[in-house]
């Protein structure tokens, strides 16, 4: 199953309203079953993608379930104090990455 965001995309959370920023993606869940019996409450898919991701306006990260993320319309940067480790600019919407040449 291919993931529906990638690396350096605004997105927002659609049950807990926050926007971010993705910094990685897993096609797969890969957090332990005790995350995500307590975490994952309401039981989203282990066998489709999850992100990483830097929530705007906090110094956190979550790891989500792609089902509870929709692209951000909102548009604007981010404030996260992660975001120079993980991306160089913002261009067009998005982040880009460090090392990448696009």
């Amino acid at each position: 199953m291919s993931s529906q965001f990638g690396v350096g995309e605004l997105v927002h959370h659609k049950r807990f309203d926050y926007r971010g920023v993705i910094v990685d993606v897993d096609p797969v869940f890969q957090g332990s079953d005790q995350w995500y019996e307590f975490m994952a409450r309401s039981r989203p898919p282990k066998d489709a993608p999850w992100y990483h991701v830097l929530v705007d306006g906090a110094s956190h990260r979550t790891y989500v379930a792609e089902r509870h993320l929709e692209p951000d319309h909102e548009g604007g940067q981010i404030q996260h104090p992660e975001l120079g480790t993980f991306f160089r600019a913002f261009v067009d919407g998005r982040y880009l990455r460090r090392g990448a040449d696009h």
